[in-house]
């Protein structure tokens, strides 16, 4: 479980004050007037005691949005950390929307014009957080916490909302799912995002161009679906996790598929790799994990792979979720997914992670290609939040409450739902406007062609 923000521990130290009341009612006055002005594109209905406010004006083609606020502590989340305070403030029921695609869709489309909402205070706290990130989020030991936070949940939960092989990243859909919108024009269809899933697995296995004997190194394991197909091909895999969870799910899914042979699975940081690695693998395959690596070990990382891949033949997959070069930053604030569900974790951009391979190899990987498959990520998301909705049942709570003793009490276990509901919508707009992507490194040594040609 993740510790609370600062703002969120602020709010309920203050809750119990004689002047809270008066401290929400003056933020309320605060926001409500930034609100009126910085609403200019689409229309937000709101709520509260008082009665109903409008903001900005209908318009065709523009987000419009309704919300109904329960709690005066909702002003306050928002004042002191903007879209994060937001995300609390819906996490604990303070407020509820019909749309909260259409909410966050809203935020964004009038993010300029909304930057009075930040104080000079939360904003030099921001940049600290960020730093901090920088310089201190992911260290060996922050790393393995990083990681028990976040995929040591539960397996049975994960099991609840993502598909058959559990892979926790962005599917590639095609037309036999009628592509990236099929499931909002003509409806999803059972097996949809394992096939999705299927032949994302696939793409980045053929990218890395392993065949039958190759020795594959996977830097962050997930649940196993890249191994155990790998595997299934010939390959000799070893694949390397910090969640003991996935290591027990990993192996024993290994034993069920006959490859247990094949598969070796490290609870091992990319960093304290064994000598024997040394420029043993055909193929280094990584699959949305360097979000986790930070911006201060990306250097490291490209070294690890160039260390252990085979100097003459060795290809190098990597995937990520990317900021766009527009609002790409070295300094990544804590933000709701960074704090709530990837906590540190520090996006690149697509041209940043090319430049620092070449800046640190000197040419020894060559960049083959970058793919952005953004636009699959919205109804990945999308075919998540349905399974969560309709999988998180009494079984899976209770699961998570023997695990999870905060959980016992009512308010902690619907802040938690609504969490990944949020999660699943916020994430996914985000992709729908191209303000995060996902992007597909390829490299290769020099000179290693993938195929005859003359």
């Amino acid at each position: 479980m993740h510790s609370k923000t600062w703002n969120a521990s602020l709010v309920d130290r203050l809750s119990t004050s004689r002047v809270w009341k008066t401290i929400q009612l003056s933020t309320r006055d605060r926001v409500l007037a930034i609100l009126r002005n910085g609403i200019q594109r689409g229309e937000l209905v709101m709520q509260d005691h008082s009665g109903v406010h409008v903001f900005g004006t209908p318009s065709p083609g523009l987000p419009r949005a309704t919300i109904s606020v329960f709690n005066d502590n909702l002003w306050v989340r928002v004042a002191l950390t903007h879209d994060l305070g937001l995300s609390e403030a819906y996490m604990n029921g303070e407020f509820d929307t019909p749309d909260l695609k259409g909410l966050l869709n809203l935020w964004l489309e009038n993010r300029d014009t909304l930057e009075d909402l930040p104080t000079i205070l939360t904003s030099v706290l921001s940049y600290a957080s960020g730093l901090f990130i920088k310089l201190f989020g992911q260290t060996l030991s922050m790393s393995e916490t990083n990681a028990s936070l976040v995929y040591d949940t539960s397996n049975e939960f994960f099991r609840c909302f993502l598909s058959e092989e559990m892979m926790y990243s962005c599917a590639l859909w095609g037309k036999e799912e009628n592509g990236v919108r099929g499931d909002l024009t003509v409806g999803s269809t059972p097996g949809d995002l394992e096939a999705a899933q299927q032949r994302k697995i696939r793409h980045i296995l053929s990218k890395a161009r392993v065949k039958p004997g190759h020795r594959v190194l996977e830097i962050g394991s997930g649940w196993g679906a890249m191994a155990l197909e790998a595997a299934r091909m010939g390959c000799i895999v070893d694949t390397i996790t910090l969640s003991r969870e996935q290591q027990t799910l990993v192996q024993t899914q290994a034993i069920q598929s006959g490859v247990e042979d094949r598969i070796r699975v490290h609870l091992l940081d990319y960093r304290q790799l064994p000598e024997s690695f040394k420029d043993a693998f055909d193929a280094v395959i990584s699959s949305e994990m360097i979000e986790h690596v930070g911006l201060g070990y990306h250097a490291k990382f490209f070294q690890v792979i160039d260390w252990a891949l085979n100097p003459h033949r060795g290809m190098a997959v990597i995937t990520s979720t990317t900021r766009p070069e527009n609002r790409y930053s070295e300094i990544q604030s804590d933000d709701f997914a960074r704090h709530y569900h990837w906590p540190n974790a520090f996006l690149p951009c697509a041209t940043s992670l090319a430049s620092t391979a070449q800046t640190v190899l000197k040419g020894r990987l060559v960049l083959e290609s970058i793919e952005n498959h953004g636009i699959h990520y919205p109804r990945t998301l999308r075919e998540w939040g349905r399974r969560f909705e309709r999988n998180f049942d009494d079984a899976v709570v209770d699961q998570l409450k023997s695990k999870f003793e905060d959980l016992d009490k009512t308010e902690n276990l619907a802040a938690f739902k609504r969490k990944w509901k949020y999660l699943f919508v916020y994430a996914e707009v985000g992709f729908a406007r191209a303000y995060t992507s996902v992007g597909c490194w390829t490299f290769a040594r020099p000179e290693n062609i993938s195929e005859p040609c003359d």
